[in-house]
Formats: structure tokens, sequence, C-alpha cells
């Protein structure tokens, strides 16, 4: 219960990392607020955590529009008084295997907008709310791809390079307000953006996108694992912890 009474708000929070990551922070006793665009998973996650006695609530959230990022923090400090932590899981991966040469503009907007820019307006709105708090964690998601190496997509390497960049940035900004940043770069995981991933690019080379799920995913990590780590590190007890870290 290392998060008893913390309040966290996790963007993304109906699937994949941070889905598991919600649950996590609801076992470790957070009172958690998940923002998300998938209504119907978000809404399950929430009652999965109050079935087992915990505190959870869903603001149906579009990260790229800074009303939405807004009203998920104010909904935060409304109905738990306070925001403690902010884990910025929302993303997208658009264009995988595309040349660049054939990469459409309107894909690369939408996946810079999803990644990038929907974490810099969950972030600017959470500053605010621990800074009147005195204090607050900031995790954000970034990715091996972009930070060690290449995507399978140019706009998804290059947004989580752009989340890995803003993050190193804020660390050294919000210091002094007594607000960690943590960036956290996860490996290959079975979540539904990794699986899809798989998926697209079987298709495109006449491929079973079945059989090429089937045989990658055993090499892949379990999402709770990750959310494990993003729980720890909302807490207190990571309080010691600075810059990158990666995950498998």
């Amino acid at each position: 219960m290392r998060l008893r009474d913390k309040v966290v708000v996790i963007t993304g929070g109906a699937t994949g990392i941070g889905g598991a990551t919600a649950l996590v922070c609801g076992r470790e006793g957070a009172r958690v607020v998940v923002g998300d665009v998938n209504e119907a998973d978000g809404g399950e996650v929430v009652s999965q955590i109050v079935r087992a006695g915990g505190q959870a609530r869903f603001v149906q959230t579009d990260v790229t529009r800074e009303e939405d990022a807004r009203r998920l923090i104010a909904g935060a400090e409304s109905a738990f008084g306070r925001l403690d932590a902010l884990i910025t899981c929302a993303g997208i991966l658009r264009g995988s295997m595309t040349p660049v040469e054939d990469f459409e503009e309107a894909v690369w907007e939408n996946v810079i907008d999803v990644n990038l820019k929907g974490t810099f307006l969950c972030v600017k709105h959470a500053v605010a709310a621990m800074k009147r708090a005195g204090r607050g964690v900031i995790v954000c998601i970034a990715s091996g791809a972009g930070v060690r190496g290449g995507s399978s997509s140019f706009a998804y390497g290059a947004s989580k390079g752009g989340v890995h960049g803003f993050g190193l940035t804020l660390m050294d900004r919000l210091a002094a307000d007594q607000i960690r940043v943590n960036v956290v770069c996860p490996g290959g995981l079975a979540t539904p953006l990794k699986l899809g991933q798989i998926a697209e690019a079987a298709r495109l080379e006449g491929k079973s996108p079945e059989a090429a799920v089937a045989s990658q995913r055993p090499h892949l990590g379990d999402p709770e694992g990750v959310g494990k780590i993003l729980a720890f590190l909302a807490s207190d007890e990571a309080d010691y912890l600075r810059g990158t870290i990666f995950t498998r």
C-alpha cells in the first residue's frame, strides 16, 4: 500500500500499460483517475478497482484537446482534493513500415498530437495543480524507439524522442517546486498497440497477422510488469530516482 491515499492521474488508462498501471496503483491504495477516449474499457478498469475496495473514477479525455486535459486534472482535484502524480500513458502508433517518402502528413500530425502534444497538455495542467499542492511526481512514457534506436513508424519514433526530450527538460526546471520527473522507456510488451503493429507489419508483407502475433507474443513482456514500476515511481519510495529508466 505504498500509494495509500495518493491521487494518481493516468492518461491512456483504459488498456495496455495505462490500464495495467491503473489496476496496480489501485491495489497499492491510490485514488486513481483514469483519462482516456475509450469509455468502455476505461469504465471497466475503474469498476475493477472499485470492486476490489479501491477508489477510482473515469474522465473521458482526448489528450490532444487542451480543455479535456484541463478538465481531467480539475476533476481529480475536485474529487480528491489534490493531485500527487501524473502518469502519461496515452499513445498511438500509426504508419508502421511506411517509407518516409510515402508517409502522409495527416498520419504524422495525428501521432505527434497524441503522443507528444498530449503529454505536454496534460503535464501543463498537472504542474499547476502540483504547485498548488506543494509537490508532485510526473512520469512520462517514452520508448526505446526514438531514444535508443529507431521505430517501425517515423512518426512514432519522432514523437517518443520528443517525449524523452520534454521530460529531460522538465526535470531540472521543476526540481525547485518539489516536483520529481522521470521518463520511462518500456521495451516490447503485449499491449494492443504493439500487437496491432505486429499484425499490420505482417499484413504488409503478405503474411498471416494471426500467425505473426502468435509467434511474437511469447517474447513480449507483461504490461503489469511495467505497471508495477510506474506505481513505484509514483510513490515516495522512489524519491531518490532520477533520469530515464529503461525496462524490458
